[in-house]
C-alpha cells in the first residue's frame, strides 16, 4: 500500500455534551419551563436545569454516537456544603472512558433544589452508531 497517498487526519478534542455537537438530553427527572435540562447542554453559561424538589434527582445525555472522554466537569449548585452562591466545579479525569450515554443521579443537596448549570466532555468521537 502506497501510505504517500493516505490522508492523515487529527482527531480534534471538542466538548460532546453540546447540544450543537448532537447530544441531547434524553431523560430528566424533572422540568421547570424557565430552567429545562436541555440547559445543561446548550454552551450558555448564564442558562441552567434545575430540579424541582425531592430528591433522588437524575439525567441522562445522549451522544448519538460513541466517543472516548478524557475529561468530565460538571458545574452545578447542589453540594452539601453552602458556598454563597459560587457554582461547585466537580473535574473526573477519565482513563479508557468510552460512552453512548451520560447518566447522573443527584442523591440531595444543601437545600430543598440542586441546579446543574453545565456538563462538559472533553473526547472525541470514536464511531457514529449504526441505525
Amino acid at each position: 500500500m502506497d501510505f504517500s497517498k493516505v490522508k492523515h487526519f487529527k482527531m480534534r478534542k471538542i466538548d460532546l455534551c453540546l447540544s450543537s455537537e448532537g447530544s441531547e438530553v434524553i431523560l430528566a427527572t424533572s422540568s421547570d419551563e424557565k430552567h429545562p435540562p436541555e440547559n445543561i447542554i446548550d454552551g450558555n453559561p448564564e442558562t441552567f436545569w434545575t430540579t424541582t424538589g425531592m430528591f433522588p434527582q437524575e439525567f441522562i445525555i445522549c451522544f448519538h454516537k460513541h466517543v472516548r472522554i478524557e475529561r468530565l466537569v460538571i458545574q452545578s449548585y447542589f453540594d452539601l456544603v453552602h458556598t454563597e452562591g459560587q457554582l461547585q466545579n466537580e473535574e473526573i479525569v477519565a482513563h479508557d472512558g468510552s460512552a453512548t450515554y451520560l447518566r447522573f443521579i443527584i442523591l440531595s443537596a444543601f437545600d430543598h433544589f440542586a441546579s446543574v448549570h453545565s456538563v462538559s466532555a472533553e473526547g472525541t468521537v470514536v464511531s457514529n452508531l449504526s441505525s
